[in-house]
């Protein structure tokens, strides 16, 4: 009895373990308030983040490859896209967004480059995080973006665990550019590839004597 009570107890943290995390799951614009999941590509690790640099699952979450049964959210250039999660955001780390264009966003798999077009970070002195308690998070398409699909990811990154392996939250959503420009996106990187074990942000430790911070990836692209 004893032993089946230890089991019982044991499962109940575990579940309440992968509840503890959080986990993207709808975009929205002025024009259409979109669904779970709708346009943004289901996961089926529920909302556990990947904490695997090498991973393929870096860049869309794992069962993120494909986007057969997801939607295309049609979005014009110069536009706002909030993103908002299942739970408020807790854990400290910066929120990135990257894009990839790609020939047909239901069918790309991730792999054709990304750059990055926003970072969230902390403010100092302090090193406070900004919108660290929140559940949305808006990024605006760049105006000079090129029309045509795209994949459109977030990241968060969980570096509250000196020592320990940083969490990536992320999913993508997929996009249609309208009215888009003549911009070229720049840097452009490789998911993964674009995140090392060596890079300050990856190892910062938010605890002691955090007076600045470099967001890991490559600096954000402008028009």
């Amino acid at each position: 009895m004893k032993t089946a009570h230890i089991l019982s107890l044991g499962a109940v943290l575990l579940s309440y373990a992968a509840e503890a995390h959080y986990i993207f799951q709808a975009v929205s614009t002025s024009g259409a308030k979109g669904a779970e999941y709708q346009y943004v590509r289901h996961n089926t690790n529920r909302n556990s983040p990947v904490v695997d640099l090498a991973s393929l699952d870096l860049r869309c979450n794992v069962g993120g490859s494909s986007g057969a049964s997801t939607e295309t959210l049609p979005v014009a250039a110069g536009s706002s896209v909030t993103w908002t999660a299942d739970t408020a955001v807790y854990h400290q780390g910066p929120v990135s967004f990257y894009m990839t264009k790609v020939a047909n966003a239901a069918e790309a798999d991730g792999s054709t480059p990304w750059f990055k077009i926003k970072d969230i970070g902390p403010t100092f002195p302090g090193g406070s995080w900004e919108k660290c308690t929140q559940k949305s998070f808006v990024v605006q398409i760049p105006k000079c973006l090129p029309s045509g699909d795209y994949l459109l990811r977030i990241q968060q990154l969980g570096i509250h665990n000196p020592g320990g392996a940083p969490q990536f939250y992320v999913n993508c959503a997929q996009v249609k550019v309208t009215g888009g420009g003549n911009g070229n996106p720049s840097p452009l990187v490789s998911i993964p590839g674009a995140f090392k074990k060596t890079d300050p942000g990856y190892t910062a430790n938010i605890y002691n004597n955090f007076k600045n911070y470099s967001i890991p990836g490559p600096p954000v692209w402008t028009c």
